[in-house]
């Protein structure tokens, strides 16, 4: 009984931090439907990652931090690249395979110096009509420590360890102009991974989605 007690705690912690996070925000050129018609081929590159602390922990690592952003970075690629291939019968479009595009990416020297290169120079490199990315930043306010003693003293509700902001960005490969954009306030736990935050943004945009079928919608 105190199990299904505890499983329920956390489920409904869950649900009330969904409700609590911040509004989406939503941006597209008015002409979308007719340039992503011309698509085929959508690549997401590496997403940018920036962690920071509200408090910086002890022994702070400038160059530890920044190896945990890079590892962030792959893995929300990694992530959005999972749940559109799960979900590949409802878009218009194929996503090119990350493992390809970080190849690739790499060949051109861009994969670490993203932020050097134009949209439209990148596209160019991969040879796609699209470039999916974007940029996820949290401020951590406890330790994953703290947070788990919280989650067990007030049954799941006490788990939250900081929040953050996840901004999807897809550029048109012709010019590499801004053609939509999502972003979203998030809330970050100790049952949080990259999978976790692709798959609530994606449950949020899918009506937005300029890939996803007109039936889906």
């Amino acid at each position: 009984m105190k199990k299904i007690f505890t499983v329920l705690s956390l489920a409904t912690a869950m649900m009330i931090s969904a409700q609590f996070e911040g509004a989406k925000q939503i941006y597209q050129i008015p002409n979308l439907n007719e340039v992503v018609a011309t698509h085929k081929t959508v690549a997401i590159i590496p997403f940018e990652a920036k962690i920071t602390y509200k408090k910086q922990p002890k022994n702070f690592s400038l160059e530890a931090n920044r190896d945990q952003e890079r590892t962030m970075s792959r893995n929300i690629q990694s992530s959005m690249y999972t749940f559109l291939l799960r979900k590949r019968e409802n878009y218009i479009v194929t996503f090119q395979d990350i493992e390809k595009t970080n190849t690739l990416l790499k060949k051109a020297g861009m994969l670490d110096k993203l932020d050097e290169f134009t949209k439209d120079e990148i596209a160019k490199a991969l040879n796609v009509d699209a470039v999916m990315g974007g940029k996820f930043e949290t401020e951590q306010t406890k330790s994953e420590a703290g947070a788990i003693a919280s989650a067990v003293l007030f049954g799941g509700l006490g788990g939250k360890t900081g929040s953050g902001t996840l901004t999807l960005l897809i550029n048109d490969a012709k010019d590499g102009e801004l053609m939509w954009r999502f972003f979203k306030t998030m809330d970050d736990s100790i049952m949080t991974s990259t999978d976790d935050l692709i798959e609530r943004m994606m449950r949020k945009v899918a009506r937005n989605f300029p890939y996803q079928l007109a039936s889906k919608k």
